[in-house]
């Protein structure tokens, strides 16, 4: 029997909840689900009930829940220093701290961190950066930015237009000006059944070639994406993607983006998937991971070639015209330095590294070969399971069905939690980086459970 039905009354009557049906969650059609607690790779809601969360809240939680290490840096911060702005040269002894160690973490090219507080922010400032560095080089015209459809880059005006998935833009008037997109590099499913995995990539990177030609490259000034596609699927990159792609964007003189909110901080087992995938990136977008969730903050790393534009252009024009109030807020600075300190305490990498390939081979054996699943992919400790209605003919449910988020929403009910991801039939997991082999057996059983149910 649930608790506190007037928490419950008070949720529908006055809380506007992100990615919900709201209609429904108002008419107390769907559950309240009331999160109280929370310890390594566990939830806790208000009834008792514990979960394995097998998302990492939204791939965000790396170093799991509970950890008291970071919560006493917030506490020790709050208690010494609340808040100062970072404007005109001030800074605190958390966000000086914490911008050296995130560059000495970051690719070798990499020389500034300006500090947000999402991932949205953070790409919204990339795309001032963007234009500003082009009007500084003498370039207005050069302002066009390629993102690709499925990629995920915010819900914001300019970057909810980034994100290339119909939802966020249906009703919304988007994509606005100058955002446009190319294909994505999502091999399951690509039209001709018969490419492999290396010509699709060629494929990918003929249309890039054919839209830059088309838009003229004297008018596009950067390419956006993830080094794995996230939300879109959590696709991994087919073979010789990366390879094919960036010398196109050289040859253009467009600038690279890797929007790393996802992959940032050890989720593919380094640091970066820049790293990971060899992308030469000119700005890192990070979020998520740089704090494990436990404050909001995002950052923008600019790379030598674009702080040394970006340095031009006040001595010119005089200081930047961009800020946000708290950037780099100390207590989320004090948040971010103790998850970097713990994610080495806990030897998170290597933890990835040797959980990992379990993780994948797991994902293998024990779900690829039940019925309705097209696909597994994974790569780290991220990875998705792709349903169909026929294997053989790799044909898909109709969307209106919900096959994923119903098995979703058994998985909730027996104690599991994976994302039902948006635009297609996919059940997503990317755990907390804590996550030890038997846990995994746990969240893969689960999985398989409800996947050999639902083939009635």
């Amino acid at each position: 029997m649930l608790k506190n039905d007037q928490l419950a009354e008070w949720d529908r009557q006055n809380f506007f909840h992100p990615s919900t049906h709201l209609a429904q969650h108002a008419r107390g059609d769907a559950p309240s689900r009331i999160i109280t607690d929370g310890e390594g790779v566990y939830i806790i809601d208000r009834d008792g009930k514990k979960y394995l969360d097998g998302f990492a809240g939204l791939y965000c939680v790396n170093v799991g829940y509970g950890r008291k290490e970071i919560a006493e840096a917030i506490s020790k911060q709050a208690h010494q220093l609340s808040y100062y702005h970072s404007y005109v040269g001030h800074g605190t002894e958390a966000s000086i701290t914490l911008s050296k160690m995130i560059l000495d973490r970051a690719p070798k090219n990499m020389s500034k961190v300006y500090f947000g507080l999402s991932g949205s922010d953070a790409n919204e400032t990339n795309i001032k950066m963007v234009w500003y560095y082009n009007n500084i080089l003498g370039r207005p015209n050069k302002k066009k930015i390629i993102s690709r459809w499925r990629g995920y880059h915010g819900s914001g005006l300019a970057t909810g237009s980034l994100t290339g998935l119909d939802i966020f833009h249906k009703k919304f008037d988007l994509p606005i000006e100058n955002i446009i997109h190319t294909e994505a590099p999502y091999y399951f499913r690509r039209k001709n059944l018969d490419q492999t995995e290396e010509q699709f990539s060629d494929h990918c990177a003929e249309e890039l070639k054919s839209l830059i030609q088309k838009e003229g490259a004297e008018n596009i000034a950067a390419f956006i994406a993830e080094p794995m596609l996230g939300t879109g699927g959590i696709v991994p990159p087919p073979k010789g993607y990366w390879e094919k792609i960036q010398p196109i964007l050289k040859e253009n003189d467009i600038l690279i983006i890797a929007d790393e909110v996802v992959t940032g901080f050890g989720r593919l087992g380094k640091m970066f998937g820049s790293d990971f995938y060899q992308i030469d990136s000119d700005i890192i977008t990070i979020a998520k991971g740089l704090t494990s969730a436990y404050a909001p903050l995002s950052g923008s790393i600019f790379s030598e070639k674009v702080w040394e534009v970006l340095e031009k252009g006040t001595d010119e024009f005089g200081p930047i015209g961009h800020g946000w109030t708290y950037s780099a807020h100390p207590i989320c600075a004090a948040a971010g330095v103790a998850n970097l300190e713990l994610i080495d305490q806990m030897k998170i990498l290597d933890n990835v590294n040797e959980v990992g390939p379990y993780f994948n081979a797991q994902l293998k054996e024990k779900i690829a070969d039940l019925p309705h699943v097209g696909e597994v992919r994974s790569e780290g400790l991220i990875g998705a399971i792709e349903l169909v209605e026929d294997k053989k003919a790799h044909k898909f449910f109709d969307p209106s069905k919900k096959f994923g988020p119903t098995l979703a929403g058994k998985l909730l009910s027996n104690g599991v939690i994976a994302r039902a991801m948006p635009q297609g039939d996919i059940l997503g997991l990317a755990p907390p980086l804590c996550i030890s082999k038997s846990e995994v057996d746990l969240l893969i059983g689960g999985i398989a459970k409800v996947i050999e149910e639902a083939k009635a």
